[in-house]
C-alpha cells in the first residue's frame, strides 16, 4: 500500500510540474508583421499580474506645468511610459516578455488637429516589443479617449503580466 500511495504522489508531482512547465501561447496575426498577438493563452496555475496604468513624467521642466510640451509628444511619452512599466515589471520580478494583455488610452494630440497620434505611438511601441531581443508580444487595444487625468497626458498605459 506504501508503494501505490508513493506511486500515486509521485505521479501527481509529475503532473503538477508538467502543467507549470508549460508555456504562456501567443497567436501571432496571420501573415502579419505587426507587433502584436491576435490572442494569448495562459495555461491553468499561471499567476497574472495587473499593473495598473501608467503615465508619462515630466520631459522638459521648462515648459508649461501641465502641458502637452511638458511630457512631449505621443512618441516620447510612450516611450516614457513603457520604460516605466518596464521598471515596475522589474521591480516585481518580471519583464516585458511577461506582458499578455496591454490596453492603451491615447488623447487626441492638438498639434494633429485633435486626432490620436497612432503612428507616433507605434513609433514608441516597437522599441520595446517585435525587436529580435524582445519578440514576446501581448494581445493589445488602442483606443482614442477624451481625456486623461493631467491635460498633458497624451499617453496612458496598463498592462497584465504572467509570472513565469
Amino acid at each position: 500500500m506504501k508503494t501505490m500511495t508513493a506511486a500515486i504522489g509521485l505521479a501527481a508531482m509529475l503532473a503538477a510540474g508538467g502543467a507549470a512547465a508549460q508555456d504562456v501561447v501567443r497567436h501571432r496575426i496571420p501573415n502579419s508583421d505587426f507587433p502584436i498577438a491576435r490572442a494569448v493563452e495562459i495555461p491553468a496555475g499561471k499567476t497574472t499580474v495587473y499593473v495598473s496604468g501608467a503615465v508619462p513624467p515630466v520631459a522638459d521642466p521648462n515648459a508649461a506645468k501641465n502641458s502637452v510640451a511638458a511630457y512631449g509628444d505621443t512618441k516620447t511619452q510612450t516611450v516614457a511610459v513603457l520604460t516605466s512599466i518596464e521598471k515596475t515589471l522589474k521591480d516585481l520580478g518580471l519583464g516585458l516578455g511577461d506582458v499578455v494583455k496591454m490596453q492603451v488610452f491615447l488623447v487626441g494630440d492638438p498639434a494633429k488637429d485633435g486626432k490620436m497620434d497612432f503612428a507616433g505611438f507605434m513609433e514608441g511601441y516597437r522599441q520595446f516589443y517585435g525587436t529580435a531581443e524582445q519578440p514576446n508580444l501581448p494581445a493589445r487595444s488602442a483606443m482614442q479617449v477624451a481625456a486623461l487625468v493631467n491635460p498633458g497626458y497624451l499617453v496612458e498605459i496598463e498592462v497584465t503580466a504572467v509570472r513565469p
